[in-house]
Order: structure tokens, then C-alpha cells, then sequence
């Protein structure tokens, strides 16, 4: 009897420790997701996709604790990590509202032990176990050899460009790099759009009453592009051939599949980058390798490649439920 009573007590034991909500349980892993506000197309995005990802985790892992955070401004985000803190996260996932002033707080968490994926927006020193973003100067080449090709290597270019930063000179001078190949091909101007389709608009008015021939607009972002397409059917105008963006937002890869005629392609930034940098957290926290990799940790730098969108493969890069 007594042989049979301790048995049960083993089994009752082991038991408890595998019962979630029990206080022999495991504590869960708690991971928080500090992002900017949706403060246009793409950062609503980011919002999506990081919401998205936490959805699929959860379902798949009880054992994780997601904390999402959204900032309006870098002090409002340097805020919100503080407060992850005193949650005591064991990693943080941040894609900075300006690299600068969040580069101490994010260094201060990285010392402290809590793994750290800083995404898109780099941090003014090295304070991250990975980094990810996608292809600047890719994004610009690809456009380039795309548009190009279907210029037949001649013709007049208007560029809109993003906000003045590092992330848009790699685009711009990738770009520049590419169409320097063909002498055929006339940048006839270049300005700052700040990605907003306001600006957008704005910018593509004053191009059309300046210049009496357009074949081609180079708008590197596709919130932008939306305030050119605006601009150019209001203008009256049927010069202009061939429009680009970039970022694969879903209404401009919606146009690509459907086969408008001058928003032929798109190029990727792609918003589910943050998605993928969750999962990285995911597997980072849990030492757990990525499926075909060798080594035991996560790869330091990922790099995603800029993908050139067609209607043969839009189908591939729509997302119907996506805010952007």
C-alpha cells in the first residue's frame, strides 16, 4: 500500500510539472515587440504583420508571453522598452523610431542578457544578437535593371525619392548606378518625397507643369506612387509609359495582378520583415537553430532580398487582409 501510495505521488508530481497554471510549471517566455505607430502604409504593416506573427506563435507555444507596443516618437519608445524591462522580458524585438536616441536604451537591454532583434532601422552602435532589414541598395538595382529593360535603354526619368537618410541613399545611388549603363537614359530630376503620398502628389504636379515629356516615374515607395498615380490622372496627360514603387503594398500588387497597363511591376520592402524577426526572437531566446543551418545560433545579419513582383507571381505577394 504505502509502495502504491508513493507511486502516486511520483505520478502526481511529474504531472504538475507539465500543467500549465500550475506553480511547479515552467515560466513563460516573455517577449517584447516595440514598433512605431502606424504612421503610414508601411509601418501599418509592420503593426499587421507583428500582430499576425504574435497570433501564429501563441497558437503553436503556450509557453510564450507577447508584449506589443506601438510609439509615436522616439520618446515615447524609449518609454515603452523601459517599461518591457520591469516586465522582465527575456527578449525584445524593436524596430527603432530613430536609430539614435533609442541606441541606449536597446544597448542597456542587450547588456542586460535579454536577446535582441532590432529591425529595418539600425542602432548608431553594434547592441543586438540580429539584425535584419531588407535590401536597400537591391531595391534600387532592381528597380533600375527592371525599368531599363522595359524603357529599351531610352527615354526621360522623373525620380521622387524617400526621406534624407541612409536608407535612401543606398536606394537612390544603386539606382543612379544602374541607369549610368545606359547613356540613353536621362534622370531629368530628382526630390525628396519623405514617402508620403501627399508629397507625392505635390511633387508629380510640379514635375508634370515642368517638364513637357515623361516616359518613365521612379517613386521608390508605393505610398508615394499612390499621390503620382493621383497626379498624373488629374494632369489629363498620356506621355508617361511606366510607373514604379516599391515596398509591395497590397492595392499595388493588386494592380500588377489585375495587368494595369503603367504600374506593370513592384519591387519588395517587405513589412513582414518584423514577422520574421519575431520568429527569430522566438528561436533565438530558445537556442533553437534555424531548419537546415548547422551552426546553433541565429545568423547575426539578415539581409532580405529586394523581389521584383509581375503578374506572373503577384498572386505570391498579395495579402488581401493586410492593412498595407
Amino acid at each position: 500500500m504505502k509502495k502504491l501510495l508513493g507511486a502516486l505521488i511520483i505520478v502526481a508530481f511529474v504531472m504538475a510539472i507539465g500543467l500549465p497554471g500550475t506553480s511547479l510549471a515552467a515560466d513563460k517566455i516573455k517577449i517584447g515587440i516595440s514598433i512605431p505607430s502606424a504612421d503610414h502604409g508601411w509601418t501599418g504593416g509592420i503593426v499587421w504583420w507583428a500582430q499576425k506573427a504574435v497570433e501564429e506563435w501563441s497558437q503553436k507555444d503556450a509557453n510564450l508571453e507577447f508584449f506589443v507596443v506601438t510609439a509615436d516618437s522616439p520618446a515615447k519608445q524609449v518609454g515603452d522598452v523601459e517599461d518591457l524591462m520591469v516586465k522582465g522580458i527575456d527578449a525584445l524585438v524593436i524596430l527603432p523610431h530613430d536609430s539614435a536616441p533609442l541606441t541606449p536604451v536597446v544597448e542597456e537591454v542587450y547588456n542586460s542578457g535579454v536577446y535582441t532583434v532590432v529591425v529595418d532601422r539600425g542602432l548608431i552602435k553594434e547592441a543586438q544578437h540580429v539584425y535584419i532589414a531588407g535590401d536597400n541598395p537591391g531595391l534600387g538595382r532592381v528597380s533600375a535593371e527592371w525599368m531599363a529593360k522595359e524603357m529599351d535603354g531610352k527615354g526621360k526619368i522623373v525620380v521622387l525619392e524617400g526621406i534624407p537618410c541612409v536608407i535612401n541613399t543606398e536606394r537612390v545611388e544603386a539606382f543612379k548606378a544602374v541607369m549610368a549603363k545606359y547613356p540613353d537614359i536621362e534622370i531629368m530630376d530628382s526630390q525628396p518625397a519623405y514617402w508620403s503620398t501627399q508629397k507625392g502628389l505635390e511633387i508629380m504636379e510640379n514635375y508634370l507643369q515642368k517638364y513637357d515629356k515623361i516616359d518613365a516615374v521612379w517613386a521608390q515607395d508605393d505610398d508615394v506612387l499612390k499621390g503620382v498615380l493621383q497626379a498624373y490622372k488629374e494632369s489629363g496627360r498620356d506621355d508617361i509609359k511606366l510607373f514604379l514603387g516599391g515596398a509591395g503594398a497590397k492595392d499595388i500588387v493588386k494592380m500588377v495582378m489585375d495587368g494595369d497597363p503603367l504600374v506593370r511591376a513592384d519591387v519588395t520592402y517587405p513589412p513582414s520583415m518584423v514577422a520574421t524577426a519575431i520568429s527569430l526572437a522566438v528561436k533565438g531566446v530558445k537556442n533553437i537553430p534555424l531548419d537546415g543551418f548547422y551552426q546553433m545560433k541565429i545568423p547575426s545579419r539578415v539581409i532580405l532580398a529586394s523581389e521584383l513582383i509581375v503578374p506572373e507571381n503577384a498572386k505570391d505577394y498579395y495579402y488581401p487582409d493586410s492593412v498595407f
